[in-house]
């Protein structure tokens, strides 16, 4: 029975025509995946699935999601992002540079949680790698995330006690009450890039929502891994933030709010 498959020409243009047909054909498409967006599984021979190409720096992801899910497409991601996404993803490593052996990689931690600043509850994501980062095609050790952030736009944080500037061209994407990705723009001027992509939506509080809703913009904090950690309660989440300002490791920029 042929696969109900659907391969964009973006998809296509990326991974090229044979490959391309061959997926098509049903040499190389799983009958039974894991929908890279909402984790259920799908069957390619009983339903309409998406061919879904996760691209990070050196290497590719190609994944299938149901078609009611997701549209095929290619998706930029970060080489982090895309390393930490293999475990997750049911799909095929393609190896963008086969001379080029990827190492492990930290992984973006993302947790929401509202915020009081100036006797107002604002939305906010803080960002928190598993481990140091440091700057691509670097063999330095160190951790280079705050300064690579600053370099962006991200501003230093010693104390939270106002809201952080706007930072113009990247934005925090909610589609249908859940949090999907955060944007930063292109190198090359295009369409925003995802430099944070949830493996799977997040869901985020009726509070954090509406807080997001009313303000139309997110305040997202980032540290270095081991400042943060996951906090269970938001006055704990609080009092680690503060510590991080404290001690200098703490970046903020205030992301205009995409969708709803």
């Amino acid at each position: 029975m042929p696969r109900m498959l659907d391969v964009s020409d973006e998809v296509r243009a990326e991974i090229g025509d044979e490959e391309a047909d061959r997926l098509l054909a049903g040499d190389n498409t799983p009958g039974s995946y894991d929908c890279t967006s909402c984790r259920t599984p799908g069957d390619s021979e009983r339903e309409r699935t998406s061919t879904v190409l996760f691209i990070g720096d050196e290497t590719a992801v190609l994944a299938f999601a149901h078609a009611t899910c997701l549209p095929s497409q290619v998706v930029q991601v970060t080489e982090e992002q895309l390393q930490g996404a293999v475990r997750s993803i049911s799909g095929d490593t393609v190896d963008l540079e086969p001379d080029k052996v990827a190492p492990e990689q930290a992984v973006l931690g993302v947790t929401s949680g509202l915020v009081l600043i100036a006797g107002e509850l604002h939305p906010a994501l803080v960002v928190e790698p598993t481990g140091p980062i440091v700057r691509p095609g670097s063999t330095a050790v160190g951790d280079d995330f705050l300064p690579l952030l600053i370099e962006q736009g991200f501003m230093p944080v010693t104390e939270l006690n106002s809201v952080p500037p706007v930072l113009h061209g990247w934005s925090v994407l909610l589609a249908m009450g859940q949090l999907h990705a955060v944007l930063q723009p292109a190198a090359n001027g295009g369409q925003p890039v995802a430099w944070w992509q949830a493996h799977q939506p997040l869901q985020v509080t009726e509070g954090w929502r509406s807080a997001a809703n009313k303000h139309q913009q997110v305040l997202m904090f980032a540290a270095p891994a081991g400042s943060i950690g996951r906090q269970p309660r938001e006055d704990l989440l609080r009092e680690a933030l503060d510590k991080a300002a404290a001690g200098g490791k703490l970046v903020a920029s205030t992301l205009p709010l995409a969708g709803t």
